[in-house]
């Protein structure tokens, strides 16, 4: 394996903590979600891993269009991320990923939304450890 790009950020303090990048592009503080005890109007590591996947998952996506002889430039993908609770002090995320492919029959759509899924590096890094649901719209 080649390796082309690392990325560094220092986390402290946890949810309610602060990230800073090498290259000081990321310069934030967390807060866990107003729905965990936390504040509204800051980013938390479910939006920061939402926005990165979904990144991530449309450049598979066009992997995938190249392939197929079909633009998905228009392409959207709407990552949820979900913190769930499994007992007192257990927890797991789970994910869906919206994807919506403009002017394409929802079945070609959702054959290119598996196979962009089966690509993209960030799913393969979580595949088996959540439940993923991939789904055109």
């Amino acid at each position: 394996m080649k390796r082309l790009y690392t990325a560094i950020v220092t986390a402290k303090g946890g949810r309610d903590g602060h990230i800073k990048s090498s290259e000081v592009i990321i310069d934030m503080d967390l807060k866990a979600p107003k729905s965990m005890g936390g504040e509204d109007g800051y980013p938390n590591p479910e939006l920061l891993f939402a926005g990165a996947w979904g990144s991530c998952y449309l450049g598979a996506l066009g992997s995938v269009g190249k392939r197929d002889g079909i633009d998905v430039s228009e392409a959207t993908a709407e990552v949820h991320i979900s913190f769930n609770q499994e007992g007192e002090t257990s927890y797991k995320l789970s994910a869906e990923i919206r994807v919506h492919i403009p002017e394409i029959e929802l079945d070609k759509a959702q054959k290119m939304a598996d196979a962009a899924h089966k690509g993209c590096p960030y799913s393969k890094a979580i595949k088996g450890n959540i439940d993923v649901l991939v789904k055109a719209i």
